[in-house]
């Protein structure tokens, strides 16, 4: 599995919250189903690029 979120940056976003060690894990998961079924999309469109429309 490839980090494509940054740790860092949800501590960032959540300010004023602890932020659990699982929570970037399962957000990363998240994000790669969210691009995967993008992906699936823009490939039934017949389309190598993967545009905003598609997430």
């Amino acid at each position: 599995m490839t980090d494509l979120i940054v740790k860092s940056k949800i501590k960032e976003a959540c300010k004023g919250m602890s932020v659990s060690a699982d929570v970037p894990e399962r957000l990363n998961l998240r994000v790669e189903n969210i691009l995967k079924d993008a992906v699936e999309r823009a490939k039934a469109n017949g389309r190598r690029t993967l545009q905003a429309r598609d997430l």
